[in-house]
C-alpha cells in the first residue's frame, strides 16, 4: 500500500503540473493589465513601470511562467541580483535557506501563491485560508446529510422495493437530481427564510461568523448553515439512494445472503453484517466525488445565501479579475480532488477485500 500511495502522490504532482501550466496560460492570454488592475485609477506612468517590474510583467511570458513555478515549488531559486526577480528580501516567503551560492539561494518554502490585486496586497494564502473553512464546514455537513439520510432511505427503498413507499422515494430522488442547486437555494431561501421565517426563525441569507449590531464583536450564527447545507446536500443525497438501493438489490441475489438468511438471519441483521458493506463502493464513490466538488466551492449556493466562502470568494475575484485568487483558489481545489482520490482508493480496499491496490 505504501508504494501505491508514493506512486498516486507522484502522480498527483504531474497533475499539479498540468493544471498550474494551463491555468497561467489561459489567465495570461486575458486582455487586460495586472498592473492597472492593481493600481486602479491610482496609477501613473512611474507606479506601473514599478509594479511590472516587481511582479515580472514586464518580462516574456515564459519567464512569468517558471517565476511562478518558481514560487509555487517547495525548493525555489532565488538570484541575489536586486534587479532580478525575487521575494526573499521583501519577507513574502516563509523559507529556510538551503545553500547560497555565487549568484543563487536555494531556499526550501512553503508554496507561494503570490498577492491578491484588490485586497491591498493580501495574501491569496490568507484569502483562501479565511474561506475554505466555511466552505469545509458547509460542504461536511452538507454531505453528512446526504450520506445519513440517502443510506437511510436507500436501504427502506431496497426491502420494500416496488411498494408504494419505494415508488415514493424515487420520485423524492428523481426531483432532487433534477432540479438545479441555485433553483433550489432561491425556493429554499424564499420558503424557509422568508414566508415561514416566523415559524423557522431562519433568514433568506447570512454566514457563519455575523457582525454584532451593536458592536460587541463577531459571533457565530450557526442556525445560517441549515438551509446552505440542506440545498447542497439535496442532490448527493438524490444520488445516494439511487445507488445505495441499486446496489442492495445486486448484493441481495448473491448466494452468500441467500445463505445468510437459511441461517435464520433477520434481514437487519443481514444488511448490517453483510450486505451493506459490501454495496458501499458505488456509493463512496459518488460521495467522494460530491464532496470534493463542495470543497472546491458550492458558487451557487454560497452566493445565493451570501456564504462567505471558497465558492463565492471565486465568484467576486472573476467579476474584479483578481487573477492570483483565481488562479490559488483553482491550485488549491486541484490538491483537494488528488488527496479525496487517493483517501477513497484506500477506502475501498478496507471495504472490499478483493479490491488490489498496486
Amino acid at each position: 500500500m505504501f508504494q501505491y500511495i508514493i506512486n498516486k502522490i507522484f502522480y498527483g504532482f504531474l497533475t499539479l503540473f498540468g493544471v498550474v501550466t494551463v491555468i497561467f496560460l489561459l489567465f495570461n492570454i486575458l486582455p487586460g493589465d495586472p498592473a492597472r488592475m492593481m493600481l486602479d485609477q491610482r496609477e501613473n506612468t512611474e507606479q506601473l513601470q514599478n509594479i511590472r517590474k516587481k511582479y515580472g510583467f514586464d518580462q516574456p511570458v515564459l519567464t512569468q511562467y517558471l517565476y511562478y513555478l518558481n514560487d509555487l515549488s517547495l525548493l525555489s531559486f532565488h538570484s541575489k541580483n536586486s534587479e532580478n526577480y525575487t521575494y526573499l528580501s521583501d519577507n513574502k516567503y516563509n523559507y529556510l535557506k538551503i545553500l547560497s551560492l555565487r549568484k543563487t539561494t536555494i531556499v526550501l518554502k512553503t508554496p507561494y501563491l503570490r498577492e491578491s490585486y484588490q485586497k491591498n496586497g493580501k495574501k491569496v494564502s490568507e484569502v483562501i485560508s479565511e474561506t475554505l473553512p466555511n466552505t469545509a464546514i458547509l460542504a461536511v455537513c452538507a454531505i453528512t446529510i446526504a450520506i445519513v439520510i440517502g443510506i437511510l432511505l436507500g436501504i427502506i427503498s431496497a426491502v420494500y422495493k416496488d411498494t408504494i413507499m419505494d415508488k415514493i422515494i424515487a420520485v423524492f430522488s428523481t426531483l432532487g437530481m433534477s432540479i438545479p442547486s441555485f433553483f433550489s437555494a432561491i425556493l429554499c431561501a424564499w420558503l424557509f427564510g422568508f414566508v415561514l421565517h416566523n415559524l423557522t426563525g431562519l433568514e433568506m441569507t447570512g454566514s457563519l461568523y455575523v457582525v454584532d449590531d451593536f458592536g460587541e464583536g463577531i459571533y457565530k450564527q450557526w442556525k445560517n448553515l441549515i438551509l446552505p447545507a440542506f440545498v447542497l446536500g439535496i442532490r448527493p443525497l438524490a444520488v445516494v439512494v439511487q445507488l445505495t438501493r441499486n446496489s442492495l438489490l445486486e448484493t441481495f441475489g448473491q448466494d452468500y445472503i441467500r445463505t445468510a438468511k437459511a441461517k435464520g438471519l433477520t434481514t437487519y441483521q443481514v444488511i448490517k453484517k453483510h450486505a451493506l458493506k459490501n454495496s458501499l463502493n458505488p456509493v463512496i464513490t459518488a460521495i467522494s466525488g460530491w464532496f470534493a466538488s463542495m470543497l472546491a466551492g458550492a458558487v451557487f449556493v454560497e452566493y445565493i445565501f451570501n456564504w462567505n466562502g471558497l465558492g463565492k470568494e471565486i465568484v467576486n475575484s472573476l467579476n474584479t479579475l483578481d487573477l492570483p485568487v483565481i488562479m490559488g483558489s483553482v491550485l488549491v481545489i486541484a490538491t483537494l480532488f488528488i488527496i479525496i482520490n487517493i483517501v477513497v482508493d484506500i477506502l475501498y480496499s478496507w471495504l472490499d477485500p478483493r479490491v488490489k491496490l498496486i
